[in-house]
């Protein structure tokens, strides 16, 4: 029974189709750039759609095909992610969070808050 056995190959690593008839489809080299200047040349079918934009597989930012004019200033690629402070801020004035950190520290310290969890 062990002689029947395939010795040396990996279940699913290898194909034992050859390559031998087959025709690939034409193929072309399409460079992308990002903001940072990582270049990315990807190979893509002739008759695929070329898509305007690629991540780029280095910083994960949208790289721009290389030899193309911009498409428009609406998207800064350099947008700073907003934190969670930013995000506070559009919801409440500084005013309100203050007096909202005062009432909270006022039921610490008075002990109230460990009662509401009892």
């Amino acid at each position: 029974m062990a002689d029947r056995a395939l010795r040396g190959m990996t279940i699913g690593a290898k194909s034992m189709e050859s390559e031998d008839g087959v025709e690939f489809a034409e193929r072309m080299m399409v460079t992308y750039e990002c903001p940072v200047a990582h270049v990315t040349t990807i190979p893509m079918s002739t008759e695929a759609e070329v898509p305007a934009s690629w991540e780029c597989p280095e910083c994960g930012r949208p790289a721009a095909r290389r030899g193309e004019d911009e498409e428009s200033d609406s998207e800064d690629p350099r947008k700073i992610p907003r934190t969670h402070w930013d995000m506070l801020l559009e919801r409440r004035g500084v005013e309100e969070l203050q007096a909202l950190l005062d009432e909270r520290l006022e039921m610490l310290r008075s002990g109230a808050v460990y009662r509401e969890r009892l």
